[in-house]
């Protein structure tokens, strides 16, 4: 796909890279890449020409040295003032996934200098999107998201008095929340049976490669597949339930198909070689489908399997209630059959720690008992008190959360959690977030004053990209990871409210066994990252 034709964030960051001009007004600091450069110039030009594109601010100090010793070499010098990933149309990162580590390890000694680069991408992110949106952070369960909004803010307010194209820009239609992950310990730990958290939770994903095997004939070939928008099936399917992905896969092959005359109805993986073979011109097309066949059918052996077993129990304990609405009075014999059976430790230890969260906390004695029965693994379940989540009921830390009552919402049994983080969307965008619980750390424009709040609910004409653009915006940021149902939120909430686009992004996208492996890893001490020297070796 053309650069420029996609939708969100990524097009957002082309139009930036083809637009940027240099500025020279800069913020103190020392960049080594500067002092490389400067050095290949100073004496003899080691090469011809020089291309030179910043993703943050270039300080004075170094901008100087450059027209010094590099001037006449320098063809491009650009400030890009892009220090994060957009991920999706609508989800970015800062691609820093040891700021876990950094900000709630017992350990850790920078994290002042996390948050402090954070803050410095996230304004990044608002540059490029030409946003200086009003600031509010969750009080609860930490002072991270506090410290965040403090650090932002003010970056903001530099960013936009250096920068002379937008000298003092004033509020925008937009707003930032930010949140600590211990905010809603749920959702991450979940079995999610949408398409996209499914894969991502039980097939092995890497680099948002799927790698498969494919029969050609007799033989079986592995292949693989990027799991990205560019695959329009991926985008259609991703946030669907996978009883729909399952009905609506083998409708589209069969529409493919039936569109070059197969006579045979039944659709089989080799008939799917034998017609990508016979049309070249559509293998790409149908190659997707037959990606998705074997992903789907992967994800539902998982689930027939083990994870149904697992999702009433889990579902039960989330929400205190079992599909009839009756209260769950006696969560741990809810647990018990889960802790008896023959499960995964990871997945016994998820349901433990939905057992805890229902509970605020347990017993030391209680505690002592359920370590028994996941291998003694206690870091696992302890450390999330490092998160703000309480573990023991003696904690001080108490956690009690109003939810929205969604009982009138269509839903699949063993899908009724809804992620905390929507209806703290829906809640910013009717402009009903409890200012005791998210206070400002900048006043907001009209759009969240409540004169341009619009209900999540409401239906409106219009559903394109850039009618939601010419409204405002509320970008989500979530300090510790973003999980992959929490991104299905940004999509459903943007296409429920056609006046307003949301964006999410964090640190890094999680997975529950990445999320629990962090968390393992809280009371480790984590060595400093091996460096090297290149040495340039003299011609004899």
């Amino acid at each position: 796909m053309a650069p420029g034709t996609e939708h969100g964030l990524k097009n957002i960051l082309w139009q930036k890279i083809k637009e940027t001009v240099i500025d020279d007004h800069k913020k103190p600091g020392e960049w080594r890449g500067v002092d490389s450069l400067v050095n290949d110039f100073k004496s003899t030009y080691k090469y011809k020409a020089a291309y030179i594109y910043f993703t943050d601010y270039c300080p004075n100090s170094l901008f100087n040295k450059l027209k010094t010793y590099c001037a006449k070499a320098i063809r491009v010098c650009k400030e890009l003032n892009i220090s994060f990933l957009p991920y999706e149309s609508q989800v970015f990162t800062l691609d820093n996934p040891d700021a876990f580590h950094s900000i709630y390890s017992t350990h850790r000694t920078d994290k002042d200098t996390t948050l402090e680069k954070m803050a410095e991408q996230i304004v990044t992110l608002c540059a490029t999107l030409d946003e200086n949106p009003g600031v509010r952070y969750k009080r609860e369960p930490l002072d991270n998201a506090k410290k965040l909004a403090e650090l932002v803010e003010n970056k903001l307010g530099e960013h936009y008095e250096l920068d002379e194209k937008c000298k003092g820009k004033s509020k925008t239609q937009a707003q930032l929340l930010i949140v600590d992950r211990g905010f809603d310990p749920v959702s991450p730990i979940l079995h999610e049976l949408t398409y996209q958290a499914m894969v991502y939770d039980l097939i092995s994903i890497e680099n948002d490669t799927y790698k498969y095997q494919s029969k050609d004939g007799a033989v079986a070939k592995e292949k693989q597949s990027i799991l990205n928008e560019e695959d329009d099936l991926w985008t259609r399917l991703r946030h669907m339930h996978i009883a729909e992905v399952s009905e609506k896969i083998p409708k589209l092959v069969k529409e493919i198909s039936a569109n070059k005359k197969i006579k045979d109805n039944k659709i089989t993986m080799s008939g799917l070689s034998q017609l990508m073979k016979k049309m070249p011109s559509f293998r790409k097309q149908i190659s997707k489908q037959t990606v998705h066949l074997n992903l789907a059918e992967e994800c539902m052996n998982h689930f027939q399997t083990n994870v149904e077993k697992l999702c009433k129990v889990e579902q039960d304990l989330a929400l205190g209630a079992d599909t009839e609405g009756q209260k769950v009075k006696d969560p741990m014999r809810t647990l018990l059959p889960v802790l008896l059976q023959k499960h995964p430790t990871y997945d016994k230890i998820r349901a433990v720690l939905l057992y805890l969260f229902s509970l605020n906390g347990t017993t030391e004695e209680n505690l002592r008992k359920i370590f028994q029965q996941i291998d003694n693994e206690s870091n696992v379940i302890l450390n999330w008190d490092l998160l703000g989540v309480p573990i023991r009921s003696s904690s001080s830390q108490q956690r009690k959360t109003t939810r929205k009552d969604r009982s009138h919402e269509e839903t699949y049994q063993l899908s009724r959690w809804t992620p905390v983080m929507k209806d703290v969307m829906e809640d910013a965008i009717e402009n009903k977030l409890d200012t005791r619980e998210w206070p400002h750390k900048s006043e907001c424009p009209a759009a969240w004053n409540g004169s341009g709040a619009v209900s999540a609910r409401q239906k409106h004409k219009g559903s394109n990209q850039d009618d939601r653009r010419s409204g405002s915006r509320l970008i989500v940021f979530i300090i510790g990871g973003v999980s992959y149902s929490e991104m299905r939120c940004a999509y459903e909430v943007t296409q429920a409210v056609k006046s307003c686009e949301v964006i999410i992004g964090s640190t890094h996208i999680l997975t529950p066994r990445s999320l629990l492996d962090d968390i393992q890893d809280l009371s480790k001490t984590k060595g400093p990252m091996e460096t090297f020297t290149i040495i340039e070796e003299k011609a004899a």
